[in-house]
């Protein structure tokens, strides 16, 4: 597995010259020419990444569903994630590429709250769609960010930093609105996602239900279905299998003599003890106070 370290290095490999600012740059798609070169058999990123491919042709297809925010499309890229380029397959095209080191954000509130922004971690399937008007508002900040590195001073971090956040808080803005335009695709799994939760409990559990279980059933990323769930209904993924399996565990304590250590292990908890803290913390009484008020 190769890695891109650096800003500079990643410029070299899509045929571009140095970059004006070492931690940061913006890419013009239509200026790039990727080298051929092994690394991109397998490589990862030092650095986040956000891709504006411009102009994508044709209707993009989610399960049955067709839809046509196809005039743009961005993708979110994290540091260290695995990727791989097939360079017989692969068009520029037009868009642009902002990425940024890490070491950029240093002594910036952004380096803590960017783990925030949990598009970074979607699949690439799960990209946002942008209609013209959205396009148009995150083109003009890459241009304010391209613009500022012309410009290296003690204020350039401070301003292409606000900049990139209020790129962020767009993004997360257009995803909620890609969340709730695609209702009927959305209906569909939501309805799904309560099915599995319901079928999991229904029959013998092996283990604790992890969000990465019932993500990878529904092929979707954890992040992804967690920020699709939390702009639907209020609640992430992991607060829904815990208000199913708290019902559940209620209904075995009222309704069955089974020990709490029984019902523990039945609803996949390893320890009877880790069943009880959480069921107090969700409903103020221990297993047995609830059952005890049913007597």
């Amino acid at each position: 597995m190769h890695a891109i370290s650096s800003i500079s290095q990643f410029h070299r490999l899509l045929s571009l010259p140095e970059p004006r600012h070492p931690l940061v740059s913006v890419i013009n798609l239509k200026e790039s020419i990727f080298l051929k070169d092994e690394i991109w058999n397998g490589f990862i990123n030092r650095f986040y990444c956000v891709a504006l491919k411009r102009e994508a042709r044709g209707k993009i297809r989610y399960g049955q569903q067709h839809y046509d925010y196809d005039k743009g499309v961005l993708s979110f890229t994290a540091p260290n994630q695995v990727q791989q380029l097939d360079l017989q397959n692969v068009e520029c095209g037009s868009g642009y590429l902002l990425i940024f080191h890490p070491d950029f954000l240093l002594q910036h509130t952004l380096a803590n709250s960017i783990h925030q922004y949990g598009f970074f971690d979607y699949a690439v399937n799960e990209a946002l769609h942008l209609s013209a008007e959205e396009e148009d508002d995150l083109i003009l900040i890459l241009y304010k960010i391209d613009k500022e590195c012309q410009h290296i001073d003690k204020h350039t971090q401070e301003i292409i930093l606000t900049q990139i956040e209020s790129l962020l808080k767009y993004s997360n803005r257009f995803y909620e609105r890609q969340f709730l335009t695609r209702k009927n695709h959305n209906s569909a799994l939501l309805t799904r996602f309560e099915q599995l939760i319901d079928d999991y409990f229904n029959k013998e559990v092996q283990g604790l239900l992890t969000v990465q279980h019932i993500a990878a059933q529904l092929n979707l990323s954890p992040n992804y279905l967690s920020d699709l769930l939390r702009v639907h209904t209020g609640r992430n993924t992991q607060q829904h299998i815990h208000e199913k399996l708290i019902a559940k565990a209620k209904e075995k304590l009222s309704t069955t003599s089974l020990s709490v250590s029984e019902i523990a292990y039945s609803l996949g908890f390893e320890h009877a003890q880790s069943f009880s803290t959480l069921f107090k913390k969700k409903t103020n009484l221990s297993p047995l106070e609830f059952r005890q008020a049913f007597n």
